[in-house]
């Protein structure tokens, strides 16, 4: 079977680290990463990414949901949402963009590939 490949939209560096680690460390294929949502959607025909791993809380003009909203009608790719906010308002604009899950930071390795998992049937 082939490594399913995830794309990384995370502004802090030391956690897109972390995530990538543990992605290699689960058997994925770390495709892409990207560090605000304007780079996420330019980057994405490049990366050619099975699922997306996005955190809501970028920095720059779009945050991860609407970057999200983009990648849903215009590509059709699976987001998972990463956050460290959440609260009911931030996960109820969330649904919006119809995410395949939400892992809470700090990220838990289990975690991470049971929504992976689920996200990729």
């Amino acid at each position: 079977m082939d490594s399913k490949k995830v794309m990384i939209v995370e502004d802090e560096g030391i956690v897109s680290i972390d995530i990538r680690n543990i992605l290699n460390r689960l058997g994925f294929t770390v495709s892409g990463v990207a560090f605000s949502g304007e780079e996420a959607i330019e980057i994405l025909p490049e990366s050619e990414p099975d699922l997306i791993l996005m955190d809501i809380g970028l920095k720059g003009d779009i945050d991860g949901i609407e970057a999200a909203k983009i990648i849903k009608s215009n590509h059709n790719i699976p987001v998972i949402f990463l956050t460290g906010f959440a609260d009911e308002n931030t996960l109820t604009r969330a649904q919006e963009a119809d995410p395949a899950g939400y892992i809470i930071k700090p990220i838990n390795e289990e975690e991470l590939e049971t929504v992976l998992n689920k996200a990729l049937v």
